[in-house]
């Protein structure tokens, strides 16, 4: 049988770590795939740490992004721009990961030119189509054109069989971010010079680590303002632990956390850290506070109780295995779980995974397989 001609399509920084373990196997299994990545470059900066750090890079780059530019703008870029690419590379299949609005617009210029297209993390819902916005719409409408559906949980597995998506195209593989997890901390168990770079260097072995991350557009303005003030009350009172706040460039959102908790005890501002970083110190932290999707996935990986400071998720698994807790975005609940979880040990073991309900670290290796099936 001829080689399967792949197309791998990401541009941002999740994608690109939950696709790099399948770039990886495309790479090893070079007698049945033949592959090509392009990046839109939608997070630029952060993207190319990605690249770095899993040892690729892109075949093509649509160089998309431009400062302050609407969704609108973007999405008419991608769309002008990935056709050309699709026409050059010819590929059998192209494979988008996730909910971003690249993956949408890729897999809509892909059906437009009658190409095959696979999703990876296929059917994630929340079915309100403004929480989180726009990504909860981009998800239902990938799963209108693609061809294959890689669902990394039974629960996203039903929702697909649910909405009348041909379960012989539907397949339960789990996550890649396990797949991922597992190779960058080996990687970083490797090496000795990280825990001498910042932050590192600034947190006290003795303080139980509060990781924080906040970014979403739904929290922007006074629901920011709160989780803020909650924060500076939380590192005032607990004084064993040390919140650490990678803080996203996003005036929105570096306006308010630096006038708020800037120059406060107990708490270390830093810009966005590069993935090596940031997975190590999620390693090492005893808890996360997030209204990141992804960390809800990566958090029960490293075993780290995830409070998600958001008003819905897609990711009910780590909810109703205990694992995370979604708490809204009121200061009152965040000070309370957070001191709950500091002061008493049994309902903090009570949020470390058995399991893992997001896979087994194979999950790359089963999208490939069910690639190679479905052309052979």
């Amino acid at each position: 049988m001829k080689k399967v001609n792949v197309l791998v399509c990401l541009g941002t920084r999740p994608e690109g770590v939950k696709l790099a373990p399948v770039i990886k196997m495309l790479q090893d299994q070079n007698e049945r795939f033949d592959h090509k990545i392009c990046s839109s470059g939608q997070h630029r900066e952060m993207l190319a740490q990605v690249f770095d750090f899993f040892e690729y890079k892109p075949d093509y780059d649509l160089d998309l992004m431009t400062a302050g530019q609407s969704l609108a703008s973007f999405s008419s870029k991608v769309l002008s721009r990935i056709d050309a690419i699709l026409e050059k590379a010819q590929p059998d299949i192209v494979l988008t990961q996730g909910d971003t609005t690249t993956a949408f617009l890729v897999s809509l210029s892909a059906f437009y030119k009658r190409i095959k297209t696979g999703h990876v993390e296929a059917g994630l819902r929340t079915y309100d189509k403004l929480n989180p916005f726009p990504e909860e719409i981009n998800r239902q409408l990938i799963s209108r054109v693609a061809d294959l559906h890689f669902a990394p949980t039974r629960r996203a597995y039903d929702n697909l069989v649910d909405e009348k998506i041909d379960k012989e195209r539907v397949f339960l593989t789990g996550n890649t971010i396990v797949d991922a997890i597992n190779w960058g901390i080996e990687k970083i168990k490797k090496d000795s010079k990280i825990e001498q770079e910042f932050p590192f260097n600034r947190i006290e072995k003795d303080k139980k680590v509060i990781l924080v991350t906040m970014h979403r557009r739904e929290t922007f303005g006074k629901e920011m303002e709160d989780i803020c003030h909650a924060l500076k009350d939380i590192s005032k009172t607990e004084k064993d632990c040390q919140i650490v706040y990678p803080v996203h460039l996003n005036p929105n959102v570096s306006g308010p956390v630096n006038k708020i908790l800037g120059n406060t005890d107990n708490v270390i501002l830093a810009g966005p850290l590069d993935y090596r970083a940031f997975i190590w110190l999620m390693h090492k932290s005893y808890l996360i506070v997030t209204d990141s999707g992804g960390i809800q996935e990566e958090a029960p990986t490293l075993g780290k109780p995830v409070l998600v400071i958001r008003k819905k998720t897609e990711r009910m698994e780590s909810v109703e295995c205990g694992i995370s807790k979604l708490i809204g975005t009121g200061m009152k609940d965040l000070i309370y779980n957070v001191r709950q979880l500091i002061s008493d040990e049994k309902e903090y073991r009570k949020m470390i995974p058995d399991s893992n309900p997001y896979g087994d670290g194979k999950a790359s290796e089963k999208i490939l397989d069910n690639i190679y099936d479905y052309f052979g």
